[in-house]
């Protein structure tokens, strides 16, 4: 007896299924299904994954390597069973084609043919050429004086033009719709400093530490400021409810 045949018949206390056809543990039905002795087909893996997820349910029951091995076990069946399932593309041979007409038999004749009369009119142009090579030179010096003068029918008129055009300096492009920027975090910084050193103690709200600035960009960048000199360790930062006062420390 085989070592693969003793492992089945030694009982096992691991998971086991009840499935039309077969009773026992899954690791056997699995190793049958790999080796193409139960149709895959016939075992509802969406069952199995219930009564293996109620049976790992109970604490003493779960083990992590038995859990690995079943999911591992289970991609492999499902894709088993997806290939089983899925309708292969099967090509079409001669007499699916034809579908033994006589009249479409004597068409595809005629065609064949002609693709046969194409192929040896090819292979002779081919051979006839094969003689021929292209000549990637142009003419000599000596010829030289027969070219046109590219230059003969410009005029100074025509060179004035063409400069004017190419010292034109470019239209101006309208910035009207970019917003100009008036105020940095580097300033921003600065100005945060200087209301903190306003203040009697080292603490303050962002709403007190931005009531002097005029417009929305202002408060932006402003709040930017509060975030670098967070990072770079200056001030500390706390918010109890979300949305709430933001508290800022001084501790630079």
């Amino acid at each position: 007896m085989s070592e693969s045949e003793t492992a089945r018949t030694e009982p096992s206390s691991g998971f086991a299924v009840d499935v039309p056809g077969f009773a026992g543990p899954f690791r056997l039905l699995a190793d049958l299904v790999l080796e193409q002795k139960v149709d895959v087909c016939d075992v509802p893996i969406a069952i199995v994954t219930d009564r293996f997820l109620a049976y790992a349910k109970e604490a003493e029951r779960w083990n992590l390597e038995e859990a690995t091995w079943f999911l591992a076990i289970c991609a492999i069946l499902l894709e088993l069973k997806l290939a089983r399932l899925t309708p292969r593309r099967v090509e079409p041979d001669e007499e699916d084609i034809v579908g033994g007409s006589p009249d479409l038999l004597y068409a595809r004749s005629l065609e064949l043919r002609a693709f046969r009369k194409v192929a040896v009119d090819l292979a002779r142009r081919l051979e006839d050429e094969a003689g021929y090579s292209a000549r990637d030179v142009g003419p000599g010096p000596e010829f030289s004086r027969l070219y046109p003068d590219p230059l003969a029918a410009v005029t100074a008129a025509d060179l004035a033009a063409f400069a004017s055009r190419l010292l034109r300096p470019p239209p101006a492009v309208d910035l009207s719709h970019v917003t100009p920027i008036r105020y940095t975090v580097s300033e921003a910084m600065t100005a945060v400093q200087e209301r903190f050193a306003s203040f009697d103690g080292r603490q303050a709200s962002f709403r007190e530490l931005v009531a002097d600035c005029e417009d929305r960009i202002h408060v932006v960048v402003r709040f930017l400021a509060i975030l670098e000199l967070y990072r770079e360790g200056k001030v500390e930062l706390q918010q109890a409810p979300t949305f709430g006062e933001i508290e800022v420390e001084w501790t630079g």
